[in-house]
């Protein structure tokens, strides 16, 4: 695998971590500025939200730069962001700056996918894609628990200030390591929104946010089914979200691997394992052993999916992907806040702390539907494409409604 693939996943690395080590020192936040929790919760939906609208905005802006040129800037809007927010001298700028580190998320994510594919052979497309990623759950298992400890001992400023600079990292090592691939001559705005005329695109960003939603439906909640339901203490929340990181680790690096193999088989077992396993997370969170084993099989089923879908995206989207790839990560986040949502409005109708895992089966099953849609779909425009080619007579075949992926 090329080198290039480190600077992305380092660049990863410091994006997992800012988005998430929030939560551990959201309290300390809240204290030095003065504002209740509910509203200092606004600095992690303010980042999603982020996500969400600066993933599109930003890759239409970019369209006309090369892609190497486009992740220098998004590196440079997440040091920005991180300093202002390790210097704020209000809340409102703190808020500002996650939002500014938020905008280079998606985007990053989106064409970073993109780049990491192009590197590498068309068999090992899935593997690049799932190393870039690997940043992003290394961010879980030691950015997060290793920035929260920062904060808590010399304060969150030092954290973000230290986020910033592996932003400065990440983004010296895309300058010196990742190749200039240029900017392709059918890669413009017209064309990368007409990737959206193709229905197996939807059909994966459905995919993206009921599958990965249906993990965060659980992980929201983490702390009050752990400590009231399993009876863990607070303190050891933070080494199950270690065990959770290292499940995601775990199945990013198998979902990679495989996506290149069978990727929509890889879909249909990893959606209907997830499934399966956050309905008996139900059952099981009421074990302190059992709730652990749990959680790391949810994070690595859940990440499992990363790979596949965001390949499955390049594929469908394959003659303008880089919109498309990067829809798909503001997806991932769209999924995140609405399981949050609905975790919490099952929680608040008395249903216990435990019910948000069923929110989650369902959002994932519901997935899985989708996934044998986007396949019983592709075999059939696959079919057409194999009449028309050996009878040479187009009228033969129904209307397209989806591009075949190669993989």
């Amino acid at each position: 695998m090329p080198l290039a693939l480190l600077a992305l996943a380092i660049g990863a690395f410091g994006i997992g971590t800012t988005e998430f080590v929030i939560m551990g020192v959201l309290p300390q936040v809240a204290g030095d500025f003065g504002v209740s929790i509910p509203t200092a919760g606004w600095l992690v939906t303010g980042y999603a939200l982020g996500v969400v609208l600066g993933a599109p905005i930003l890759t239409v802006l970019g369209a006309k730069a090369s892609r190497k040129k486009m992740l220098m800037i998004l590196m440079g809007l997440f040091v920005v962001g991180n300093t202002l927010s390790a210097l704020a001298p209000t809340f409102g700028l703190m808020l500002a700056g996650r939002v500014v580190a938020s905008l280079a998320h998606g985007a990053f994510f989106g064409i970073g996918s993109v780049v990491a594919a192009d590197l590498v052979a068309p068999q090992k497309k899935a593997s690049a894609i799932s190393l870039m990623f690997m940043g992003l759950t290394v961010a879980n298992i030691v950015g997060v628990p290793g920035g929260t400890y920062i904060g808590q001992a010399l304060g969150w400023r030092v954290t973000f200030g230290l986020v910033a600079v592996l932003g400065v990292v990440g983004l010296l090592g895309v300058a010196k390591l990742v190749p200039e691939q240029g900017r392709p001559e059918t890669a413009n705005v017209r064309a990368e929104f007409a990737a959206f005329r193709n229905v197996q695109v939807w059909l994966a960003l459905a995919m993206t946010v009921l599958g990965y939603g249906g993990v965060f439906a659980a992980i929201t909640y983490i702390t009050p089914m752990m400590t009231e339901v399993a009876g863990y203490a607070e303190g050891a929340v933070t080494w199950l979200l270690v065990l959770f990181g290292i499940g995601m680790f775990l199945g990013n690096l198998l979902g990679g691997r495989f996506a290149d193999r069978a990727l929509m088989p890889l879909l249909f077992v990893s959606l209907a394992a997830l499934s399966a396993t956050l309905l008996v997370f139900t059952a099981t969170s009421h074990h302190k052993v059992l709730a652990a084993i749990t959680l790391t099989l949810i994070g690595a089923l859940g990440f499992a999916t990363v790979p596949p879908l965001q390949k499955w995206v390049l594929d469908q989207a394959s003659a303008a992907p880089t919109l498309a790839s990067a829809a798909n990560i503001g997806a991932f986040n769209l999924g995140n806040a609405l399981a949050a949502w609905l975790g919490g409005v099952v929680i608040a109708a008395g249903l216990g702390y435990t019910a948000p895992n069923r929110v989650g089966a369902l959002l994932s099953g519901t997935a899985l539907l989708l996934a044998f849609l986007a396949a019983y779909l592709d075999r059939r425009t696959r079919a057409a494409r194999s009449r028309i080619v050996a009878t040479g007579t187009p009228e033969a075949a129904p209307a397209p409604v989806a591009a075949a992926a190669h993989h």
